[in-house]
């Protein structure tokens, strides 16, 4: 009889510093129906300074553990490369798959799809700044968005079809790194196409107080604007820096236009006026980064606030 489980349907990919991080999507990937179909792909930064317990992983039959460097980008890229399901989804540490995750995001993959985005929903909305944060990152791929094909897909919480992000060979680690800006147009240009299944569902964890979503967002600008800065011309710089007063209107009407399913009784009234708190932030960091000033401490803040987004979200429920 042949072993139904021989090869895995869905591999998810975890980059994380230690098991009790991601232990929160572990035990979400484990509530779904078919658990023992999913792959998790554990890949634990700065060359395995920690390990996995058997018990966490007893689950599922074809999880693996894999050491990396500690850099997001090349670290899922190699959780993409020795994944073994034909369908690889690249996860966080703080987003959760909610019951039919697994199995809606694989009936969207019937269609043409090289890419399938979930619908994302506030993990832990209580305040202001979890739903400002959200908004501004999420807002537009939200429970309320009708299925189909979409031209702004997501890099991360996505799912891709693994041949595809393999064919980008050596460029996979540049590809996977949002700042980069080079994965959808680079597959775009290729004719590969994207999808939205709102009946796969994951819940994404948002800071919990404007200070930090402040912090978060302006280092995001910063590290954005020095690579951008890296490629652009010195003229297309200074065309950004003299417009950049308006970039921040720019940015709160596009949150808006994807907010606008929310009724507006979900939405603490402080919600709306900081997405534009984060939408100035983030062009305050730009600017800096256009401008040539180089922040290293920015990147290392970004990358501790998306692996360890539980110890900055507050109370979750």
């Amino acid at each position: 009889m042949t072993d139904t489980l021989s090869t895995p349907r869905l591999s998810v990919v975890l980059a994380t510093d230690s098991h009790k991080t991601i232990r929160p999507v572990l035990s979400a990937l484990r509530r779904q129906a078919s658990a023992r179909e999913i792959e998790p792909v554990i890949v634990l930064l700065d060359g395995c300074a920690t390990t996995v317990p058997l018990e966490d992983l007893s689950a599922f039959p074809h999880a693996k553990v894999v050491c990396s460097v500690n850099h997001l980008p090349e670290a899922r890229a190699a959780g993409v490369r020795i994944a073994s399901a034909p369908i690889v989804f690249i996860g966080e540490t703080h987003s959760y798959p909610q019951p039919g995750w697994a199995e809606s995001l694989l009936v969207a993959f019937d269609g043409p799809w090289a890419a399938v985005v979930p619908a994302i929903g506030n993990a832990n909305p209580t305040g202001a700044a979890s739903w400002a944060s959200y908004l501004f990152d999420y807002g537009t791929w939200g429970p309320n968005r009708h299925s189909g094909e979409i031209v702004d897909p997501l890099i991360y919480n996505t799912a891709y079809r693994r041949e595809v992000l393999l064919s980008l060979g050596e460029s996979l680690p540049i590809a996977l790194d949002p700042s980069q800006e080079v994965l959808w147009p680079l597959l775009m240009s290729q004719g590969h196409r994207a999808a939205l299944a709102s009946d796969a569902r994951i819940l994404h964890l948002n800071v919990g107080t404007f200070r930090t979503m402040i912090r978060e967002k302006f280092c995001v600008g910063v590290v954005l604007g020095e690579y951008r800065s890296a490629r652009w011309s010195v003229l297309r710089r200074l065309l950004y820096l003299v417009a950049s007063p308006l970039i921040p209107i720019v940015l709160f009407a596009r949150v808006l236009r994807g907010a606008r399913h929310w009724p507006p009784d979900t939405l603490p009234a402080s919600a709306i006026p900081g997405v534009l708190i984060a939408a100035l932030a983030k062009v305050a960091g730009e600017i800096l980064g256009y401008a040539g000033v180089k922040l290293p401490a920015a990147a290392a803040r970004l990358q501790d606030i998306e692996i360890r987004k539980v110890q900055y979200a507050g109370r979750v429920g």
